[in-house]
């Protein structure tokens, strides 16, 4: 891309007029050679006792073609499950680290809407250092009802990124992509009832242009996704977008493009990757001086009215903590009204006392319990714990213990406060295991958002 068409996407960026999709291709390690999807298809091989070199697995489609030689002798939701918790091993490995595009993007503070076609959640980890994250996810198995889409106000919540997952996200209660047969399900869905689940969504993507990163397509669905995201036939030339990905000019999608793609452009001169650097090089450039100032901002906000505060151990149960508030935003709770602080590294006297003034203030207050935080001989979650027992005798539905771990067991800890609550104060634990409530936790949780909305208090 030249000088001239770098400012022309910059500018576009800057007008809120840009939706990047990202896809598998940005998800790969420091050196560039490791994909996620390499990773989580060796762990399945391990798992399944497969010898990896007898598997041709084809770049970047590792967890497909894994799956679809698999599929015949394991069953399909089995394998679901296996892909999902073979992602979280990987992604939540202490070695682990996002990758730096995804990273680069999400500190592109111009970037209001983002569409992953991805299931893992790397791209909201990072956006949450920066802003609130609002996630949609496509699934197949929500109901209208249940599912979610983009608000019709979201342009007027500046401190709001919205995330579509188009093929699902690795969720313990939903669905998602695994194999291309799944990925064409997931097409028809948007096809026939997209206008009742992602009305508002799909209409701000057909109003703005697309930048579609490195998302290795199959090439029938590369044709679809165009023509969907479009309201007007391919041809005629309406809007402009980009695809970032290395096609060759002799392939049959370039040639169509060339032919009928209207206002798309394929830009191959730079890998995805690359791309993603100098975009955020050149963005960083023009608004280094305040790229930060939302995250700042952040820190000094001090929720009001909190309705839960989610207290966790931020090195070793975040991503569960992180299933819970999408849990509960799921439930009708808004974002202002979920304390939830994402610091990775223990905060400083003021930050500290503002979240003890949160525990003072919140309604429910939700410790998570897991056996890894029960190990940790100091934190200063434990302050937490002790402000939240101090208040407890004031209000006895208030403290709400909750084991994240797979299983069940309250009588395993012994972390400070834990036997106090579990053998004194007869608290009754609840389970929500990687942080997606079971059904008696969900219930109570809905009756405590019915309580605090019918008694009409502010939060």
């Amino acid at each position: 891309m030249n000088e001239a068409g770098w400012a022309r996407l910059l500018e576009k960026i800057s007008e809120n007029n840009v939706v990047p999709i990202i896809g598998t291709r940005l998800l790969v390690g420091a050196t560039g050679t490791s994909s996620l999807q390499a990773q989580v298809a060796a762990r399945l091989i391990n798992d399944y006792g497969r010898e990896a070199g007898a598997i041709a697995l084809p770049p970047f489609r590792e967890i497909n073609e894994i799956v679809s030689q698999l599929k015949g002798r394991i069953d399909l939701l089995d394998l679901c499950d296996d892909v999902r918790r073979a992602l979280h091993a990987v992604s939540n490995a202490k070695d682990f680290t996002i990758p730096a595009p995804i990273t680069q993007l999400a500190a592109i503070a111009d970037f209001r809407l983002f569409v992953t076609l991805t299931p893992d959640d790397l791209l909201a980890r990072s956006l949450s250092h920066r802003c609130t994250v609002n996630e949609i996810i496509h699934a197949l198995n929500l109901t209208t009802s249940e599912g979610s889409d983009l608000p019709r106000d979201w342009e007027k919540k500046p401190g709001e990124v919205h995330l579509l997952y188009l093929f699902g996200k690795a969720h313990a209660k939903s669905s998602f992509a695994i194999h291309d047969e799944d990925v064409l399900e997931y097409a028809h869905k948007v096809i026939a009832d997209g206008h009742k689940t992602l009305n508002v969504f799909l209409g701000e993507l057909r109003n703005r242009s697309l930048l579609l990163i490195g998302c290795n397509f199959p090439e029938w669905l590369s044709r679809f996704f165009l023509r969907a995201t479009n309201d007007k036939r391919l041809a005629e030339k309406y809007r402009r977008s980009w695809l970032i990905d290395q096609l060759r000019p002799e392939e049959s999608f370039t040639c169509f493009l060339s032919s009928y793609g209207g206002g798309t452009e394929v830009l191959s001169d730079l890998s995805p990757v690359e791309f993603v650097a100098e975009l955020h090089r050149r963005w960083m450039a023009e608004h280094g001086a305040t790229a930060n100032e939302p995250e700042r901002q952040a820190e000094e906000t001090v929720p009001r009215g909190t309705m839960f505060f989610i207290s966790y151990s931020r090195q070793t149960d975040r991503h569960r903590a992180e299933s819970l508030r999408q849990s509960l935003r799921n439930m009708g709770v808004t974002e202002n009204e979920i304390w939830f602080d994402r610091q990775t590294i223990e905060p400083g006297n003021e930050y500290r006392r503002r979240i003890l003034d949160g525990i003072r203030n919140c309604q429910y207050f939700l410790p998570l319990l897991s056996r890894s935080c029960n190990n940790r001989t100091e934190a200063f979650l434990f302050k937490e714990w002790e402000q939240a027992d101090d208040r407890l005798p004031m209000n006895r539905e208030f403290l709400f213990p909750i084991i994240v771990d797979d299983d069940f067991e309250p009588s395993l800890f012994t972390a400070p406060f834990i036997p106090k609550w579990r053998d004194e104060r007869h608290i009754d634990f609840a389970h929500a295991p990687e942080g997606i409530p079971d059904t008696r936790l969900e219930a109570k949780l809905k009756k405590l958002v019915r309580n605090v909305r019918d008694e009409g208090r502010p939060s």
